[in-house]
Formats: structure tokens, C-alpha cells, sequence
């Protein structure tokens, strides 16, 4: 699954020891895992269009969107990118910018460039453990507010169990 993501470059000197091609939504995560703390620094990436919003995360309660804990990147009005965390309870969530269950040592940062946003962020992998379920979406923004995503095809199939170990 490294074919397409072990090319990618990042600014400011950034590099991650693996790479994962993610199977829909042009995406790929990109991370470093340090087994001294159970940490995994790491920047997600998704092709997208600047009027749209994308998201990744972690699961620690099961597989699925319910239960989440994600980093969504968008854009505002005046182009400004930003990082919103917040846990899916349900599968109509209110986006509430809130503490994730699992610790954020390094605060997440964004940026949109070459029709891609990208999200840098660290975690305390839950359990310190190196399996864990993510997730990642997009969907479209409408006046700089994140509306809900397709709910069928490739958004449906955005979720999978991933070891930080191994890749």
C-alpha cells in the first residue's frame, strides 16, 4: 500500500518513517511511530478542492464513524486553514470543538497547497497500542461551514484497521 505516498514531500524539513496509499478518497497517511511514549507523529494528506473540508482519526471504542475522534481541516472565508477536534458521537454529529479521548501532545496544524490539505498533528496512541481504527472523510463547505459528506460509495468505504508498527 506504500505505492503513491512514499514520494510525498513536506515543508519546514518534514519526514515520516511510513506511508500508507489510503484505498478511497485520494488520501494517505504519513506517520512516525515512537515506541518510547506510544506516540505517532503524523500528517494526514487528501486531494480536495479549497471549498471542501477533510477529516481523519482514530476509533478507540470500535470500527465506524460513530465513536471517532477527528481532526477536520477546512478553510474559512479569508482563506485561513484550521484544525477542528471534535469525537462523532452519532452519525449526524454536532461539530463541537472539544478534548479528544486520547492525548494530543503536539497541538494539530493544517494547510492547503496544490489541491491538498494536509493535517500535522501527534497522539497518544489509545491503549498504547499500535493497532488502532481509523477513519478519514471529505465533504463540502458551504460559507466556510462544514456540511455533512456523502453517504454512500467511498465515503462508506473510508475506515480501516491500521498498525503503526508495521504499517
Amino acid at each position: 500500500q506504500r505505492q503513491g505516498c512514499e514520494n510525498a514531500t513536506f515543508p519546514a524539513g518534514r519526514s515520516f518513517e511510513r506511508c500508507n496509499t489510503l484505498p478511497v478518497l485520494g488520501a494517505s497517511l504519513h506517520w512516525t511511530y515512537h515506541a518510547a511514549n506510544g506516540t505517532a507523529e503524523l500528517a494526514f494528506r487528501a486531494t480536495s478542492g479549497s471549498a471542501r473540508w477533510v477529516a481523519w482519526g482514530i476509533n478507540p471504542s470500535g470500527a465506524g464513524m460513530p465513536g471517532s475522534n477527528v481532526f477536520v481541516a477546512s478553510q474559512g472565508g479569508r482563506g485561513a486553514v484550521s484544525v477542528l477536534t471534535t469525537i462523532l458521537r452519532s452519525t449526524a454529529p454536532a461539530l463541537d470543538n472539544t478534548t479528544l479521548q486520547f492525548d494530543v501532545p503536539v497541538p494539530p496544524t493544517a494547510e492547503y497547497a496544490a489541491g491538498a490539505y494536509t493535517i500535522y498533528t501527534t497522539v497518544a496512541l489509545p491503549g498504547n497500542s499500535t493497532q488502532q481504527n481509523t477513519v478519514w472523510q471529505a465533504g463540502p463547505l458551504s460559507g466556510g461551514d462544514i456540511l455533512p459528506h456523502p453517504t454512500s460509495g467511498p465515503n462508506l468505504q473510508s475506515l480501516m484497521r491500521l498498525d503503526f508498527l508495521s504499517g
